[in-house]
C-alpha cells in the first residue's frame, strides 16, 4: 500500500493516543457495553457523536504539546466471534468496520495540522478473551481469522493495523503474518500479568523475538497494554536487543492483576499523576519509545499527566 505519513518508528516525534476507550464508554458515559461492543455505537448519531466526542477530549492535547496523535478505530471487538455473540453477521460487520475508519478520517480532518500529524489505525482485538489465552490458534488459523478484518481496513488505506491485548504468541505471529501478505503496517500488542510474562508464560521478549524471526522483523513496532508500569517494568531488559522494538506503552490505570480487575464491579482509575510519573521513569530508561496512550481505567486526565510528564512534543527520540 501507499504511505503517505511517516509512521512512529520513521519519526523522532512523540505520539500520543487516546485511554481506555471502553471502560469511559461504559463507566463514565454509561453506555451498556457488557463485551466492551463499542462497535455497535456506529449505528447511530448518537453512538458516532460519544465516539466524536470521547476524541474531543484528547486532540487538543496533541495539538497543545506539539505531539503526533494516533486514532484507534473503535472495533476492537469487531470480529466475527465476538460481533455474533451480538447478533451481527459478516456483511454487517464489514460496513461497520469501515464505518469505524471513515469516522476517524473525519476526526483527522477536524484537527489534523502541519505541527499535529494524525495517522489512523485500524485497531483489531484478541479472538477470544482479552485476559484469558483459553484455546489458541495456529499462527495460520490465526492469521485466516484476523485476515479478514485486515483486508477491510486495507481497503480504507488506513495508515496502519494495531492488534491489541494478544496472549500469545501464535495469535501475534498469525496477524503479522497476515497484514505483510496484505502489504500494510502492523502493530502487535500483548498484556502482560503482574510477573512481566504473557498470559501464556513466555517472557515478552521471547514472545517479540520469535515473531521477528518468523516474519523477518514485519511488525513496525511491539507495544504493551492492559497491564500497569509495575508488572512490566522490571521484566524490560535494558541491554537485549528486542527491546528496541517495543516503542509504545498503553498501561491500565490499576495495578490490580487481570483477575482481580475481572471480579471488581467498579473501575480502579488509580492516581493519573503516579501514572504519568511511572511512564517517565520507564522514558528515562528507554528513551526509544515514542507512542503514549492508556489503556482500562485511563481517561483523557491520565493522558494530560502522561504528556506533561514525559515532555509533550517537545521530546525527541532516538529512532535507532
Amino acid at each position: 500500500m501507499t504511505q503517505t505519513r511517516l509512521l512512529p518508528h520513521q519519526n523522532s516525534r512523540l505520539y500520543l493516543t487516546d485511554g481506555g476507550f471502553e471502560t469511559t464508554l461504559i463507566f463514565h458515559e454509561g453506555w451498556d457495553l457488557p463485551m466492551g461492543e463499542a462497535f455497535v455505537l456506529l449505528e447511530s448519531e448518537k453512538g458516532k457523536n460519544a465516539i466524536r466526542g470521547y476524541f474531543d477530549r484528547y486532540l487538543p492535547m496533541a495539538a497543545k504539546h506539539g505531539a503526533g496523535f494516533i486514532l484507534e478505530s473503535p472495533t476492537w471487538r469487531a470480529n466475527p466471534d465476538w460481533a455474533a455473540k451480538v447478533g451481527y453477521g459478516r456483511a454487517r460487520l464489514a460496513e461497520l468496520n469501515r464505518d469505524g475508519i471513515k469516522l476517524m478520517r473525519e476526526v483527522r480532518a477536524k484537527y489534523e495540522s502541519q505541527h499535529t500529524p494524525i495517522l489512523i489505525s485500524g485497531c483489531i482485538g484478541p479472538r477470544g478473551d482479552g485476559y484469558d489465552p483459553g484455546k489458541l490458534m495456529t499462527p495460520k488459523e490465526a492469521g485466516d481469522y484476523h485476515g479478514w478484518q485486515i483486508g477491510i481496513f486495507c481497503a480504507e488505506s488506513v495508515d496502519c493495523v494495531s492488534a491489541f491485548t494478544l496472549t500469545n504468541v501464535n495469535e501475534g505471529l498469525g496477524i503479522a503474518l497476515a497484514a505483510k501478505q496484505a502489504d500494510v503496517a502492523c502493530v502487535i500488542s500483548f498484556t502482560l500479568e503482574t510477573d512481566g510474562r504473557l498470559p501464556t508464560g513466555e517472557p515478552l521478549g521471547e514472545a517479540i523475538e520469535i515473531i521477528d524471526r518468523k516474519t523477518g522483523a514485519s511488525p513496525i513496532y511491539y507495544m504493551i497494554n492492559c497491564a500497569h508500569p509495575t508488572h512490566f517494568a522490571p521484566a524490560l531488559d535494558d541491554k537485549a536487543d528486542w527491546i528496541k522494538r517495543l516503542r509504545a506503552i498503553r498501561a491500565n490505570s490499576s495495578c490490580k492483576s487481570h483477575a482481580e480487575l475481572d471480579n471488581s464491579p467498579e473501575l480502579d482509575t488509580g492516581n493519573p499523576r503516579e501514572l504519568g510519573a511511572q511512564y517517565a521513569d520507564v522514558l528515562r530508561r528507554f528513551p526509544h519509545i515514542n507512542v503514549l496512550g492508556g489503556c482500562c481505567g485511563t481517561d483523557y486526565r491520565h493522558i494530560a499527566c502522561i504528556s506533561d510528564a514525559c515532555g509533550g512534543g517537545n521530546r525527541h527520540v532516538s529512532l535507532s
